[in-house]
């Protein structure tokens, strides 16, 4: 999974054969790890992390929501999936 942030010692990226999927991250720390939709900052999936780290890796990624985003959208483009724009939710 290539890094695209580090932030309080969660690792933040996404896989890209994920790419066909609507825009989200992958949040891994020693002790879990979660997926995150990123057009609404959303909880997908997790195990391993207590609530007050969710709601952390939350202010989190939407601090950075507008860069994740971006990154995402590049990675799309340079892929040839699609016009960058997410079409499902």
């Amino acid at each position: 999974m290539p890094t695209i942030l580090r932030v309080r010692g969660f690792r933040i990226g996404f896989y890209q054969a994920d790419l066909w999927e609507p825009p989200h991250v992958h949040v891994r720390r020693q002790s879990g790890d979660a997926k995150f939709w990123l057009d609404i900052i959303e909880l997908a999936d997790a195990r391993g992390f207590a609530e007050h780290e969710l709601r952390e890796i939350t202010r989190i990624l939407e601090a950075y929501q507008d860069e994740l985003l971006t990154a995402w959208r590049s990675e799309e483009k340079k892929r040839g999936n699609g016009s960058g724009e997410n079409s499902g939710g």
